[in-house]
Formats: C-alpha cells, sequence, structure tokens
C-alpha cells in the first residue's frame, strides 16, 4: 500500500504562484508513475500533468501547459506541482496519484493510489 499526502495549498491571489507536494510513504516510490488533478465543485476530476517513474518524460494538459510544471525526487519519495500565474478558475482542490506503471496517465481510473487532496483558492 502507498500513501500519499499532499501539502503547499492555501490562498493566493490571482497571478501568484504555489508549489504543491506530495510524500509517498509505504511502497517503492521510484516503481510508481505520477500524477496531478484536480477537482472544483460540481466538476469532474481533471488531468494536470504526470510525469514517468524516473522522471525522464512529463506531460501535461494542454490547458496546464506553460503555468504548471511537475517534478519529482525520487530520494525524498516526492513530487511537486509548481504553479505560476496562478487564475481564479484554478480553485480546486488538487490530488496526487501513483500509477503501478512506467508512464502516467490522463485517465484517473488508472492511478491505483490517491491523496486526500490539499485546497488551493486563488482570489480574483
Amino acid at each position: 500500500q502507498v500513501q500519499l499526502v499532499e501539502s503547499g495549498g492555501g490562498l493566493v491571489q490571482a497571478g501568484g504562484s504555489l508549489r504543491l507536494s506530495c510524500a509517498a510513504s509505504g511502497g517503492t516510490f521510484s516503481s510508481y508513475a505520477m500524477g496531478w488533478f484536480r477537482q472544483a465543485p460540481g466538476e469532474e476530476r481533471e488531468f494536470i500533468a504526470g510525469i514517468s517513474w524516473a522522471g525522464a518524460s512529463t506531460h501535461y494538459a494542454d490547458s496546464m501547459k506553460g503555468r504548471f510544471t511537475i517534478s519529482r525526487v525520487n530520494a525524498k519519495n516526492t513530487v511537486y506541482l509548481q504553479m505560476n500565474s496562478l487564475k481564479p478558475e484554478d480553485t480546486a482542490v488538487y490530488y496526487c496519484a501513483a500509477r503501478k506503471d512506467y508512464y502516467s496517465d490522463y485517465n484517473p481510473a488508472k492511478y491505483n493510489y490517491w491523496g486526500q487532496g490539499t485546497q488551493v483558492t486563488v482570489s480574483s
């Protein structure tokens, strides 16, 4: 079993930045591709970015390219999401997820483990 704990969310003004972290425990972190998703009230869970288990491959939802950056440090069992130029429409609960595979995937159903989420609120 892999446990994932997100942190770094909070309230930020539009145009600001946040860096989310997701710490993993209970498994071999480097054996999992990781993804970041978000979910706003009344909306479906939305893919943001994914990274392969070695960090060599990343991919992003088209709407997130250029503002969000995913990275990982396997020695720290942690994946990050750097978010810049935040907008009020980025307000959501942000989740990290682990997939027992080399590559990440845009489909949340392909992930085996999820964190509890961290709230990000962007004020206008």
